[in-house]
C-alpha cells in the first residue's frame, strides 16, 4: 500500500507526534510512505494531479520514530502522481499556517478534493472538512452534548454572555489549536476583559463557552475510527489530560500531563450522540475532547495523543487503525 500523509511542513513535525507514530508503523508493516507538505502539490490537468513528496520505501532500514523522521527530512522530494496513492491522509493543522501562509491550508484542501475525485481514498473526507476548518463544526451536532456557546467579535456580546452565566466563562479563538490564547474570565474579575477580547479577535472570531466545573479534572481526548470508539480488549483509546496547577489548559504541549482515561457510561452516552453524523461526514479518524457529558471540541484535521493512549494502556492502537485502513483499501480495489 502507498500511504501519503499531508502535513504542514516536514521541519515542523516531531518524532512524538501521532502522525510520526502512524507513518512509522505503516512503514514497519511494509508500506511505502509519502510525506506531502501543504505547498507541494502540482496540477497539470484534471487527469494529472500529484505532489512533490518525500518518500520512505519499506526496504529501508529504520529502527525508531526518531530515525524515521530524521530520514524523511533528509529525503529529496520526488514527484508522485496521485493515482499512485492508495490513501491520502490529511494530517495538517490549519492554524499553524494561518498567519504566515494563509493561502496554504485552503489550497491544499482543494487539491485533496480533486485527488478524491480521481479515486484516491482521502481521510478525513475533504469535502466535509471544508465545514470543519474551525470550532464552529461542533454546532452541527446535538445541543445536548455542546456547552453553552457564543461566537462573536463584539466586546458587548461577550459582556452579555458573561452576565448570563453562573460564575465564569472560557474565551478562545474560533480558529485555534494547542491551547493558545485561551482565557478563563470570572464574573467579578473584568478589569482585563476588553484587552482579552481584543487579543483574541485580532486574528478573527472569538468563541465564548460556559465554564464546566468538571474541567478542573482536565479533559479526555477520546478517539473514534469510522464512527466507533477505538478499543483493544476493552481498553479504549483515550487520554485524560490534566492541566498544570494554576493553568486552565490541559493541552500536553502547554504543560499538561497525560494519564490513563477512566471511560464510563457518561462518555459512551455522549459519544453515541455524535458518531452517526461523523460517519456520514466521512470523518474517519477523530479525536473528541470531552468534559463531563459535554464535547468541547471535535478534532478532525490532526488529532494527537494516540501514541500516548497506546503507552498508557500498553496496547498498539496504530496496528488496529492500520489493519482497518488496509482492509478498506482492499475492498476499494476489489470493486
Amino acid at each position: 500500500m502507498n500511504i501519503a500523509f499531508l502535513i504542514n511542513q516536514t521541519h515542523k513535525e516531531e518524532s512524538n507526534f501521532t502522525t510520526t507514530f502512524l507513518s512509522f508503523n505503516a512503514y514497519r508493516r511494509g508500506h511505502t510512505v509519502f510525506y506531502i507538505g501543504l505547498a507541494d502539490f502540482t496540477y497539470h490537468n484534471e487527469y494529472n494531479i500529484g505532489a512533490h513528496c518525500r518518500v520512505i520505501e519499506p526496504s529501508e532500514s529504520i529502527e525508531s520514530q526518531e530515525g524515521f523522521l530524521e530520514m524523511i527530512r533528509k529525503k529529496e522530494k520526488q514527484y508522485i502522481d496521485a493515482t499512485q496513492m492508495d490513501v491520502l491522509w490529511i494530517r495538517y493543522d490549519p492554524v499553524i499556517d494561518m498567519l504566515n501562509r494563509p493561502w496554504a491550508p485552503p489550497t491544499a484542501l482543494q487539491f485533496a478534493q480533486l485527488i478524491k475525485r480521481q479515486g484516491t481514498w482521502v481521510i478525513n473526507d475533504p469535502d466535509k472538512l471544508v465545514e470543519a476548518t474551525n470550532k464552529l463544526y461542533l454546532e452541527y451536532f446535538s445541543k445536548k452534548i455542546r456547552p453553552k456557546t457564543m461566537i462573536t467579535r463584539s466586546y458587548n456580546d461577550v459582556v452579555n454572555f458573561l452576565d448570563n452565566q453562573d460564575h465564569q466563562i472560557i474565551l478562545k479563538p474560533l480558529t485555534g489549536s494547542g491551547g493558545k490564547n485561551v482565557f478563563l474570565v470570572k464574573k467579578d474579575e473584568r478589569h482585563n476583559l476588553k484587552q482579552t477580547v481584543e487579543v483574541i479577535t485580532r486574528d478573527g472570531y472569538l468563541l465564548a463557552q460556559e465554564y464546566l466545573p468538571e474541567a478542573a479534572n482536565g479533559d479526555i481526548r477520546f478517539f473514534l475510527l469510522n464512527g466507533d470508539p477505538i478499543q483493544i480488549a476493552g481498553k479504549y483509546a483515550g487520554v485524560n489530560r490534566i492541566q498544570q496547577k494554576g493553568d486552565i489548559r490541559s493541552n500536553i504541549h502547554q504543560g499538561g500531563t497525560a494519564q490513563k482515561a477512566h471511560v464510563d457510561e457518561t462518555i459512551f452516552a455522549t459519544v453515541a450522540q455524535v458518531t452517526e453524523k461523523l460517519k456520514e461526514d466521512g470523518m474517519y479518524f477523530v479525536g473528541l475532547d470531552i468534559v463531563g457529558d459535554k464535547i468541547m471540541e471535535i478534532n478532525v484535521f490532526s488529532p494527537g495523543g494516540l501514541n500516548l493512549a497506546s503507552k498508557l494502556n500498553n496496547v498498539d492502537y496504530a496496528s488496529l487503525v492500520l489493519d482497518h485502513i488496509e482492509n478498506e483499501v482492499e475492498k476499494r480495489k476489489s470493486k
